[in-house]
């Protein structure tokens, strides 16, 4: 039987569906650890990319942020910070934290510093503060923008969350370590085949829901 069969035959497998170390746990982990990375990368990068919008001050340091981060080696930091803290979670977490950022705050202070400067001039007329002007006009001026850097930092997370496995026992990454070690081939190709079906699922997810808030806020803002 050739690879792609065998393959075929270990996810057909149901004793590959069950158990604390079947694909429904694995995929769960996976998504849980994704979520949790977007969730802390965003609470950090949100007010960041934020108030640099709204202040206009910091571009040349989030390009070199952004493209510092296409450097970094995110398997060495998670080897980094292993070592610093051990096997488990964290190291892997902060690894993909870091990873998120700069994705988001350069979405967010793309969004903000672009919102309509009408708008934000008329709504500093009425009297608004600089953190009402910021929630109330630039903020929701510039949500599409915003939501398509979490669309970007979340598929780097996805895809790149197979590496958790490199030092905790989570996600479908722990396929390909395992059956790297063992030299299961199927086994490492079902995971890769795995990894790659969630982050097609997730693009298709996250472009429905770009599209239904799109709809939404059109259709809002269309006159009866």
């Amino acid at each position: 039987m050739n690879l792609l069969g065998e393959t075929l035959a270990w996810l057909a497998d149901p004793a590959h569906w069950s158990g604390p170390d079947g694909i429904p746990t694995r995929l769960a982990q996976h998504v849980g650890l994704t979520l949790a990375v977007i969730a802390i990368a965003g609470a950090i990068a949100l007010p960041i990319g934020a108030w640099m919008g709204h202040t206009r001050r910091g571009e040349a340091t989030i390009a070199t942020l952004v493209n510092g981060s296409r450097a970094l080696p995110t398997l060495g930091l998670v080897t980094l910070f292993a070592l610093w803290l051990g096997i488990g979670v964290r190291a892997p977490i902060i690894a993909l934290v870091i990873l998120a950022i700069p994705s988001i705050v350069a979405a967010t202070y793309s969004g903000i510093s672009s919102a309509s400067r009408p708008a934000v001039e008329a709504a500093r007329a009425l009297g608004h503060t600089s953190w009402q002007t910021l929630t109330r006009v630039e903020a929701p001026l510039a949500m599409p923008t915003i939501g398509g850097g979490f669309q970007s930092a979340l598929l780097q997370v996805v895809a790149t969350a197979t590496i958790a496995a490199y030092v905790a026992d989570v996600g479908l990454g722990r396929y390909i370590f395992s059956g790297l070690k063992s030299r299961d081939y199927p086994e490492m190709l079902a995971g890769s085949l795995l990894t790659i079906s969630l982050a097609l699922l997730v693009t298709a997810a996250a472009a429905g829901i770009g599209r239904l808030y799109r709809h939404l806020t059109t259709t809002e803002g269309t006159p009866e």
